[in-house]
């Protein structure tokens, strides 16, 4: 019996009773209305934060990549631009260098004109200049034969003398002024 008396005095560790149980039951009850209650308040609130974040950023993923899309065709866009710039600027120079030659032509073929025109100037003034000097020379001549006369009158020179004064002066003229 001090044994019997001894097992009941002695506490369980682990004794399920009614009572345990019915307070078991009641804390698993309480804590379900507990999780209901959070889960309504707290847990719901915060499913919907997630849920509109994921909704955000696969929005903004979207929109990302609608930009990045918009962003290859104009980048498509600018380089067939570019490449029509150079095609331009290519005719452009062509055009510049064909109206460089042109000019370049132009230019040297009225530096010939000119440089024809000058030539000519200055054969028409040397002709001129040689008449000039032709007529000075026959007037010098002239000069000259009526100082032979006026010896010949003054001295009764006779005609050999007379020829050979009229030698002497051609021979100091010069042939080739006189004939020209």
């Amino acid at each position: 019996m001090l044994l019997e008396a001894g097992e009941q005095m002695a506490p369980r560790m682990f004794g399920l009773d009614l009572q345990l149980l019915f307070d078991s039951g009641l804390t698993l009850l309480a804590v379900f209305v507990l999780f209901l209650i959070l889960s309504y308040n707290l847990f719901n609130p915060a499913r919907k934060i997630l849920k509109d974040r994921r909704d955000r950023i696969q929005n903004d993923i979207a929109v990302a990549q609608n930009d990045k899309d918009e962003a290859l065709k104009l980048k498509e866009e600018y380089e067939n631009k570019l490449k029509e710039v150079d095609k331009e600027v290519e005719q452009i120079l062509s055009d510049a260098r064909k109206r460089a030659l042109a000019s370049e032509n132009k230019i040297v073929d009225e530096a010939r004109k000119e440089a024809a025109a000058i030539i000519e100037r200055a054969n028409k003034e040397a002709e001129q200049e040689k008449l000039r000097v032709a007529d000075e020379v026959k007037q010098e001549m002239v000069n000259i034969a009526s100082l032979m006369a006026s010896k010949v009158v003054a001295g009764r020179i006779d005609t050999g003398v007379q020829d050979s004064l009229v030698d002497e002066t051609l021979k100091e003229i010069g042939n080739d002024t006189w004939l020209s």
